[in-house]
């Protein structure tokens, strides 16, 4: 068993992921939806609406050979889940299980990443869940590098498309409305914004497996119907992003399977006299459900069921994604009060109500100076190898006192400007441990809890 401290070491270390995104993987995904549309026609199932056009990604975009790190990785993952409803938490520990990859996987700067014992141990257990949760953090990690190089002047910000779309449509039974009846959707979104301009926004569908690339075909055949699902202007317009992780409990290389949905939609261009205001409080829509075809002669067609962001409603939607992303970078610090401010109640703000830390009063819950700045957060301790790590999530203190007072605007302008100076990602020896912090002011940091010594602690814990 590793020491503890050469295990946080190695999660900044850089490893290397294999990419593949090519036409024979577009002929392949076809050829999947067309075994799966055979076989629902066959059993008198509902025949799937799916992306019209599906295309590689260029390598020029994304690398076929990308070089990743796993606590970088993780960060991803926990700010993406922060919201996810997932845990016991009660909302304000959602994000803490991405901690239990730590030692899933490991790799170097001249190899690929791969499940170590520990991560064949989860699989032995919890194969979907840690399949589906590692592909999540590969997925918007590559989405997030990948739009960052697309759009350089842009601010790139993944959202929770489950809670973004709750503001304005009924999505399960426990939903107060007009139910959309359809269970295939997103998994997020992909925001792409500057201050004071309108959104451009991307659905993003993420799956992963420890099976082999012809599973992760049948995955993105399936992920095509989820990004379908979402309609953000003109039918068929919407681009999309898909992703099938594949982690083989072979010793096979990681590959994350990936292809695009062109589309000149998804621009959240303002209908006449209505700009967004971000700072207005998050507001609760009750949009109808269903996606209206266009209307070719005299007579409209049937609509068919997922969500409709038309232009009516660009301006709302665009604040509510806002509020979301808002909603989950406090959700990351621990604090309710902060975090039900940005949600409306069927979005789930009163699981937040009455959940409060210091950190928006006079004294922190947790609060560090990193890299020659202040952050407030929370913490979490527990053991890894036996002894104890101490875990801080938490976000830039300027940051968090925008957002703890509403203040929207401001902090997409103070995020926007400092987007090329703010991450960090490194061992840092002054706090004992990685840390990653991301564009957005927030941060992840592990080390072994002070006043330790780890060789009595693993003696004990034989």
């Amino acid at each position: 068993m590793k020491p503890t401290e050469e295990v946080l070491q190695e999660l900044t270390q850089p490893s290397n992921i294999s990419i593949h995104s090519d036409v024979g993987l577009v002929g392949k995904v076809k050829g999947a939806i067309t075994a799966d549309d055979k076989k629902r026609k066959e059993n008198e199932d509902e025949p799937l609406r799916r992306k019209p056009d599906l295309t590689l990604i260029p390598q020029t975009e994304l690398p076929r050979q990308f070089e990743v790190t796993l606590w970088d990785v993780l960060h991803t993952l926990a700010r993406a889940t922060a919201l996810s409803w997932r845990g016991a938490g009660r909302g304000l520990a959602e994000h803490w299980g991405a901690l239990k990859y730590t030692q899933a996987l490991a790799g170097g700067r001249d190899s690929f990443l791969g499940l170590t014992d520990e991560g064949h141990r989860i699989a032995d257990h919890y194969k979907s869940l840690q399949s589906g949760e590692l592909g999540i953090g590969f997925a918007l990690t590559l989405t997030g590098h990948m739009l960052r190089n697309r759009f350089p002047d842009h601010s790139v910000t993944i959202v929770p498309a489950e809670t973004a779309l709750r503001a304005g449509w009924a999505l399960t039974t426990r939903d107060k409305g007009e139910k959309v009846k359809y269970r295939y959707r997103p998994q997020y979104f992909a925001e792409v914004w500057r201050p004071e301009e309108p959104s451009l926004v991307i659905p993003l569908a993420c799956k992963g497996n420890h099976s082999d690339a012809a599973t992760s075909a049948e995955q993105l055949a399936s992920a095509s119907a989820h990004a379908e699902a979402v309609h953000i202007g003109a039918w068929n317009e919407t681009p999309g992003l898909l992703f099938s992780t594949q982690l083989p409990t072979d010793g096979g290389t990681m590959t994350v399977h990936a292809l695009q949905a062109p589309g000149s939609g998804g621009r959240l261009c303002p209908a006449e006299g209505r700009e967004p205001n971000l700072n207005a409080p998050p507001f609760q829509a009750n949009v109808m459900p269903d996606i209206h075809p266009p209307t070719t002669g005299l007579v409209a067609p049937e609509p068919v069921r997922g969500c409709h962001v038309q232009a009516k409603d660009y301006a709302w939607f665009q604040e509510s994604l806002a509020h979301t992303t808002a909603a989950g970078l406090m959700a990351f610090t621990g604090s309710g009060h902060a975090t039900a401010r940005h949600l409306t109640d069927r979005q789930g703000r009163k699981r937040f109500t009455g959940l409060e830390h210091a950190a928006s009063m006079s004294i922190q819950d947790a609060a560090h100076v990193l890299f020659g700045n202040e952050y407030v957060g929370t913490d979490h301790v527990f053991r890894l190898n036996g002894p104890r790590v101490e875990a801080f999530s938490g976000v830039d203190r300027e940051v968090f006192r925008l957002l703890a007072r509403g203040d929207v605007e401001e902090y997409r302008a103070l995020v926007h400007a400092s987007r090329r100076v703010r991450p960090r990602l490194t061992f840092d020896k002054g706090w004992g441990g990685p840390v990653s912090v991301h564009a957005d002011g927030a941060v992840l940091a592990l080390r072994l809890l002070p006043g330790q010594d780890e060789k009595s602690c693993q003696g004990s814990s034989q």
